[in-house]
């Protein structure tokens, strides 16, 4: 064996261990799609002090509406329900909200049946689309304006507060449109306009100042700070929404922006669109004030209380929603539902600092949320659902009472949890799609996925005899591959498209094993050892494979790009698939021909000799 045959041989042996390892991880991600998924529902108390429900509680309730579930586990503090059938989800969980009432917050988490050792690699299955396991589609609008607007509201309260810090006297301030504010020092002889304008400037530096004469001044947002403010709205209600989807117990929503201000949310296997439709669509927030000392005082805010009695509060926020670390519905000594709220340590300091300067006065807890009106306005409604005493030193710990019932406080602390939005959003469109349609899609596409692929393997396999056995077998490989790599991806949704694309990929694997062993054939005819003929073949096919995949890719990338929901994911199964079907096509194919192909008999390959 000369040196150029040892190194060929070894260059080999380094391909085949990382073709090896490659396919062993694939095929490992691969493993949870082998498992069917089981529900878990999580029975929590709300009222700590009373004993958790038992097994036996929950099993006649069950038995009682003719209902059957695999396993009740009870834990201090919860208890789970593993369901028998993931369809009577919604039916249990309705009976549990309408048989317990109240006393317990239902949550609910899916979990694969996979093996321990599985599990502990962390791996995943292929999430479905609504089209493959039905469920609700929601289209949001995001008032990206609205939010812009408010934000300049809330600059300009927070300057006016700047100034009474400041003993400076303001005229006006006024908004002149969405993106600008104009503050008038007209009737102000204070010395210390410069210093508030500083301070002004430190706070807001994405505000453009402009002095247009000596008592007057303009807050403005360029356009290109107009532009950042609203994809970063759109990036926190994203994050919100995903995080209100969570808090509901979906863990398989797809959750993406669509255009400039609008936000596409699918929910695999929702059953009750209405309950989903109130949490994602709500608008709600939460702001604590002080209560005002001085009625007569500027930045007064005026509100009215259930009980029709009138409060004054200072404008400023001590605190709002967004300090909000965690929230928990429950009921206190007299069985009343409450909210018991966590604050970061941002709002922990405000409010330990509040508090201790402020023991024996009204606090007041505000809830605001945006609607519709008759004219298609977004309008902003708020109102007091809570007056409290501050009757000691307070941290990141304390409690909302007075709420209206134990539902109330469960979504507020839902909400409060997943975080408040900071712009108003709209329901624009909704569609349920049924989950019988996604069970007859999966079928038919199997069937059709399992027809291609037994034609394909036949013809492979009469065609090019020996070579075709190997191309079937990398065929095998690269579905495992290319479903491995899909759950791989957090972001990958496999629908009733994507399953159209597992054939097409299927086609473009084929297509490229056909085009290397052509080229393999016309080398035997022209002479060549099998062994040569092989090599050549291979070599000289991969420039052409590579320029046509290349092509496909870039289409697959505009698709993914501009696409939304069942376009999307064909275009994710394209870009995938190409990949796959290049490793296992050329990479794969090539080691199998090495290894089981020894001997220069060109009959093997199909060729007479």
């Amino acid at each position: 064996m000369n040196s150029r045959t040892t190194k060929h041989a070894r260059h080999a042996k380094w391909q085949n261990i990382v073709i090896i390892f490659i396919l062993l991880f694939m095929l490992i991600s691969a493993l949870p799609n082998l498992y069917s998924d089981k529900v878990n529902i999580h029975l929590i108390n709300n009222n700590t002090q009373s004993e958790q429900i038992s097994p036996h509680a929950i099993n006649t309730l069950l038995a009682k509406h003719k209902l059957t579930v695999d396993e009740i586990k009870t834990s201090t503090n919860s208890t789970s329900i593993t369901l028998a059938n993931k369809t009577d989800q919604h039916v249990i969980e309705k009976m549990l909200t309408e048989e317990l009432r109240g006393k317990y917050s239902l949550e609910s988490s899916i979990e694969n049946n996979a093996p321990a050792w599985l599990k502990s690699l962390e791996g995943e299955s292929i999430k479905l689309g609504l089209d493959l396991s039905g469920g609700v589609l929601f289209v949001l609008d995001v008032d990206t304006e609205r939010a812009l607007s408010d934000r300049l509201k809330s600059i300009a309260l927070d300057v006016r507060s700047l100034a009474i810090e400041k003993r400076i006297r303001i005229n006006k301030i006024s908004q002149l449109n969405n993106h600008s504010i104009t503050i008038d020092f007209s009737f102000s002889k204070s010395n210390k306009k410069g210093q508030l304008l500083t301070t002004i400037k430190k706070n807001y530096p994405e505000l453009t100042h402009k002095k247009l004469d000596e008592n007057l001044i303009t807050l403005t947002y360029s356009p290109q700070e107009q532009v950042k403010f609203r994809q970063e709205t759109m990036k926190q209600t994203l994050k919100t929404m995903r995080g209100r989807i969570e808090e509901l117990g979906i863990t398989e929503a797809v959750t993406q922006k669509q255009g400039k201000n609008r936000i596409r949310i699918e929910l695999p296997g929702v059953h009750d669109p209405e309950e989903a439709k109130r949490i994602i669509g709500a608008t709600a927030s939460l702001d604590f004030y002080q209560m005002a000392e001085n009625s007569k005082a500027a930045g007064i805010l005026q509100m009215t209380d259930d009980n029709g009695r009138k409060l004054r509060m200072n404008s400023k926020v001590v605190f709002s929603g967004s300090s909000i670390k965690n929230a928990r519905s429950g009921q206190d000594e007299m069985g009343m539902p409450l909210v018991n709220l966590t604050l970061d340590s941002v709002g922990g300091k405000k409010m330990s600092t509040f508090s201790k300067k402020n023991i024996g006065k009204p606090m007041v807890t505000v809830f605001s949320e945006f609607y519709r009106n008759t004219n298609d306005e977004m309008v902003k409604k708020s109102k007091v659902i809570n007056v409290a005493t501050i009757q000691q030193h307070l941290g990141s710990q304390f409690s909302i009472t007075n709420m209206s019932s134990s539902q109330a406080a469960q979504e507020l602390a839902l909400l409060l949890r997943a975080g408040s939005l900071t712009a108003p959003v709209t329901i624009v469109k909704q569609r349920s799609i049924e989950a019988t349609l996604g069970v007859e899609n999966i079928d038919n596409g199997i069937k059709a996925l399992t027809i291609g692929i037994s034609f394909t393997l036949l013809f492979m396999a009469f065609w090019y005899r020996t070579l075709g056995v190997i191309a079937n077998v990398a065929l095998a490989l690269n579905l495992v591959s290319l479903l491995g790599l899909m759950s791989l991806l957090p972001g990958a949704v496999l629908t009733l498209p994507g399953i159209a694309g597992l054939v097409l990929t299927i086609g473009m694997a084929v297509d490229t094993n056909v085009l290397i062993f052509e080229r393999i054939k016309e080398e035997l005819k022209r002479g060549r050892q099998t062994l040569s003929a092989i090599e050549n073949g291979y070599k000289s096919a991969f420039s052409t494979i590579l320029d046509a995949n290349i092509t496909t890719m870039i289409t697959g990338i505009i698709l993914y790009s501009i696409g939304y929901g069942p376009v999307k994911g064909f275009a994710i199964i394209l870009c995938l698939g190409i990949l796959t079907s290049m490793f296992t096509g050329v990479f794969v194919s090539k080691a199998l021909t090495n290894l089981f192909i020894r001997e220069n008999k060109p009959q093997l390959l199909g060729v007479k000799s």
